[in-house]
């Protein structure tokens, strides 16, 4: 990992008093002495400890796991970094780009396009406002018509010039609703615009939020995709480096909270008068609040309740890939698992051993009736339609990550900017089930419930 950069504290109390929605001057005194307690150490939990120590607000932060980050984490095999699940960095973000330092997370971005496997050939499809000569071919290929890719280029200026407040409570329908009715052909959508969102939001319907499609285009219009040289865990680990060690505990399940006192699984019970924030993961704040999920008489809530979406991640080592280029490879014929895949090391030689490269495949769903040994089998055979033995015949089966909570169903209708992140007397709830579904929602949903709990606390002017 970097050497992670640590501001002042008087640049984060800027920060945060910039993008806040209420006024954030502190006050002189508290109302009680005892930490606030963030149950969850992933990038919403770490976001709200953030803004907390930034007010010299004193938490404790408990984090189930060996470390934080949650889904936003890498591991090290054999000398590659390997992300957990398939992960792409968007950097235009607003949130992102007022709380970490890009400069540090050594960002590498992606070819601003993809390759479509159909027909048994690849065909390219281009940012015609980033690579307009190599967008010029790409006119007369199979992946949709001339007006379909006229479209794209509108559809990108229109979500472009619009605030994300705007675009997340503006009228909302399904993608695919959406798509068709800016008058999108079937052709493109089930070639391109279908394998390239189901892989952003594991959803292969697209029955996601018309919204998230907005936010995530116009991102995709103003920023680049990309990787931190050092893995996508990176981005947990330079928010950790700026909290106090004190205030973090790993290994530290909770299994149940009540009456302003945490219980975790040592049998150890920790109170507080300070305020909880529930920063875990949809599926655990279900056990740990459920009243807050069964309520039948808040319709958003009821939203809460709909299956996740799941995501099954396989890497593979090789000595060579077929393309050199940082390109992200989709998988718009129709037939096989594989949604899409990409040779990491070609983004971001830094995840692999010099000389080595790192393939990154992903599959949409559980796949639970079938054995890790068996879907590597059924990926090498369908990679091998694609690229020819020859070159998958060498590659080495590293690590199957099975993600059965990859993001929330975010199916309409949402509420991404309106939900409380206050559901009880000194009881918070924050993460991308509570907001939105990218690294963005997860950061702005943890600022918003510090934000609640120190006003609440009278920490700061209303």
């Amino acid at each position: 990992m970097h050497s992670l950069f640590q501001p002042p504290l008087s640049l984060l109390q800027k920060t945060y008093a910039t993008s806040s929605t209420s006024s954030i001057a502190p006050t002189t005194a508290s109302r009680s002495s005892s930490p606030s307690i963030i149950v969850g150490g992933g990038l919403a939990g770490l976001a709200a400890a953030t803004h907390l120590s930034s007010l010299s607000v004193p938490f404790l932060l408990l984090e189930a796991s060996d470390s934080f980050g949650g889904r936003t984490r890498t591991d090290l095999h054999d000398g590659f970094l390997l992300d957990r699940g398939f992960h792409i960095f968007l950097s235009s973000f607003p949130e992102c780009r007022r709380l970490l330092n890009f400069s540090q997370l050594d960002l590498q971005p992606f070819y601003p396009g993809s390759l479509v496997y159909e027909s048994d050939q690849f065909h390219r499809i281009s940012d015609p406002f980033r690579r307009p000569f190599d967008s010029l071919p790409s006119i007369f290929n199979p992946i949709g018509s001339l007006p379909d890719k006229l479209l794209v280029g509108l559809t990108r200026l229109s979500a472009a010039s619009l605030s994300d407040d705007s675009i997340l409570s503006s009228d909302e329908s399904t993608i695919y609703d959406h798509l068709k009715s800016i008058g999108f052909s079937d052709s493109i959508i089930e070639k391109f615009l279908q394998p390239f969102f189901a892989g952003i939001f594991f959803d292969p319907n697209l029955s996601t939020s018309s919204r998230l499609f907005k936010l995530v285009f116009k991102s995709l219009a103003l920023g680049e995709n990309a990787l931190p040289a050092g893995g996508i865990g990176s981005i947990a680990q330079q928010l950790v480096a700026r909290l106090p060690a004190t205030s973090l505990r790993t290994n530290s399940p909770v299994t149940s909270i009540s009456d302003g006192s945490v219980t975790l699984a040592s049998g150890e019970a920790i109170t507080t008068d300070s305020g909880i924030i529930v920063a875990v993961e949809q599926p655990q704040a279900k056990k740990l609040i459920p009243k807050v999920f069964e309520s039948n008489v808040d319709a958003d809530v009821e939203n809460l309740k709909r299956p996740t979406r799941s995501t099954v991640c396989l890497y593979f080592s090789a000595d060579q890939a077929p393309t050199a280029e940082p390109i992200l490879i989709l998988n718009g014929s129709g037939k096989g698992i594989v949604n899409n895949m990409f040779f990491v090391t070609n983004v971001a030689p830094s995840y692999a051993p010099k000389g080595k490269v790192l393939v990154s495949v992903s599959l949409i769903g559980a796949y639970q009736d079938r054995s890790d040994e068996d879907l590597t089998a059924e990926v090498l055979q369908e990679l091998t339609s694609w690229f020819g033995s020859g070159v998958t015949g060498s590659w080495r089966h590293l690590r199957t990550y099975r993600i059965e909570f990859a993001q929330p169903d975010q199916t309409p209708p949402t509420n991404p900017i309106g939900r409380d992140p206050r559901v009880d007397e000194g009881l918070y709830v924050c993460g991308d089930h509570w907001s939105w579904a990218t690294f963005d929602g997860a950061l702005v949903s943890g600022r918003k419930a510090a934000e609640a709990l120190v006003r609440d606390r009278g920490l700061i002017r209303r």
